[in-house]
């Protein structure tokens, strides 16, 4: 790195009252003075971090405008219960969304920036093995749905899958992936990408160090999805390819149905720009954001931003919450819609962290046991309100939603608890398709598996339950898995 590169960057440093940032440069190893020049200049634009900054404090200090007197629930004909739904428009809405694997006009969209930190691990999310008995990571059982979803379907179309990790994970994804053959998908249907980094700064706007040479950063939010597509050539990539409709979900629901035709042919039908699958939000406490329409448009709005009164509220009619539709971060866009968005300016989210820093006065790393500093967010869902033709579909909890957040100490959204709900699930699945039992194992345990590449909703297992008896633990595995064993 030149000295002019260097005296370019001072300067511009200095001028946004950043150059505590060089601090240290006197101390600094050849390669570690690359290293912070490389990451300045690649990752701070000290004008529009300046910006950001400004604009996400004046959002944060702002007074919130009370939406409890504007909210309304979503409105009927933009609004679907599976639970409410016959069998035969479900499976119409099915064979819609099949038709479209078939076409080779679906892809999904898999966020996947987080580290498992609150599981006691650094490593990607998505490699955590919950302790099935097949051992599969969340990776392995998505990428395996993906498969018996295009088999379902027929046809020459394929899912195309795109990844978006984070610095922090992109590179531990893309060899984990390698190292396991991309799970029997293949390579070229795979493509992963970064979301952005920010930059954390502390409550006055500076910079922080993580390193004497190294800047902190963090993941922009789900929201950075917009901008990396187009950043990335995934939108050119999707337009070139003919792929019309995206599922979006996070990596952490170990029950998704990936590509799920239902909500893809529903979406269709409805001709939706923008849809989301939500499920019911059955207790007004439950730490779950609502989809809700206010002023004519639909937005999430988080538990924290309702009212006792509003989160309390029932439907006369039913019983039910009257804000319920519960978000799960599961969502359709057209690539039509997210070309339209790419250039949108996202409203940026605060969140104050404790943040490790190098202290510039002294060099020494420290881990504040208080805030100390703020990341600036993009959440995914705030577009909603820029679509044209909004739709909702409401899935059944236990067959849709079981999120994998802490470790077993914490009692829920652990591997403990998903790993209960795959059982659970699974033996359903079972029943339904005409076992006599599925019974307990001598020592209570009810482990019950079945691969995704046997069934992918639980359909086709006539075959191997009807009239059988089963006692757990059960692992029924596909055809492809049966010829390599």
């Amino acid at each position: 790195m030149s000295d002019a590169t260097y005296a370019t960057i001072a300067e511009q440093l200095d001028k946004w009252q950043q150059s505590h940032l060089l601090t240290f440069w006197d101390e600094l190893t050849e390669s570690q003075r690359t290293t912070l020049l490389d990451s300045l200049t690649d990752s701070v634009d000290c004008a529009a971090l300046d910006e950001a900054f400004r604009r996400a404090m004046a959002t944060a200090t702002s007074a919130k405008e009370d939406l409890n007197e504007l909210l309304k629930p979503l409105a009927r004909e933009r609004y679907l219960s599976i639970a409410e739904a016959t069998a035969a428009e479900l499976e119409d809405l099915r064979q819609v969304g099949l038709e479209q694997i078939r076409e080779g006009r679906v892809g999904v969209i898999l966020l996947a920036g987080g580290q498992g930190t609150r599981l006691g691990s650094s490593a990607p999310k998505g490699t955590y093995n919950v302790g099935l008995p097949s051992g599969k990571s969340l990776f392995q059982l998505q990428a395996e749905r993906i498969r018996k979803l295009q088999k379902l379907a027929g046809g020459e179309g394929c899912i195309r899958w795109y990844i978006m990790t984070s610095e922090h994970t992109h590179t531990e994804t893309l060899a984990y992936f390698r190292e396991n053959q991309y799970f029997g998908l293949p390579p070229g249907q795979v493509r992963m990408f970064r979301q952005r980094s920010v930059p954390c700064v502390d409550f006055e706007g500076r910079i922080l160090l993580d390193e004497k040479w190294k800047v902190a950063t963090a993941p922009d939010g789900n929201g950075g999805i917009y901008r990396a597509l187009k950043d990335e050539g995934i939108l050119d990539e999707l337009e070139r390819e003919g792929v019309r409709y995206l599922h979006a979900h996070s990596v952490d629901n170990i029950l998704i149905k990936v590509a799920d035709p239902v909500f893809i042919g529903y979406c269709v039908r409805k001709d939706a720009d923008c849809g989301v699958k939500v499920i019911e939000k059955v207790q007004p406490d439950e730490a779950v954001g609502v989809v809700c329409e206010v002023k004519g448009k639909y937005q999430v709005v988080e538990y924290s931003e309702l009212s006792s009164e509003t989160a309390n509220r029932r439907n006369p009619t039913d019983g039910k919450l009257t804000f319920n539709a519960g978000n799960i971060c599961n969502h359709f866009f057209t690539t039509a819609f997210l070309r339209r968005i790419a250039e949108t300016t996202m409203p940026l989210h605060v969140a104050k962290k404790k943040i490790p820093y190098v202290d510039p006065a002294t060099g020494e790393r420290l881990k504040p046991t208080a805030p100390n500093g703020i990341k600036m967010e993009k959440f995914i869902f705030d577009v909603f309100p820029l679509a044209e033709r909004f739709v909702a579909l409401e899935g059944r909890r236990e067959e849709e939603f079981s999120a994998l957040k802490n470790a077993d100490t914490a009692g829920i959204d652990c591997p403990s608890s998903v790993r209960g709900d795959i059982f659970r699930l699974h033996r359903k699945w079972l029943i339904a398709a005409g076992a006599s039992e599925v019974r307990d194992a001598a020592d209570a345990s009810f482990d019950c598996e079945i691969s995704p590449l046997l069934s992918y909703a639980g359909e086709g297992l006539e075959m191997a339950a009807d009239g059988q008896s089963f006692r757990c633990p059960v692992y029924l595995t596909g055809v492809d898995e049966q010829q390599q064993q």
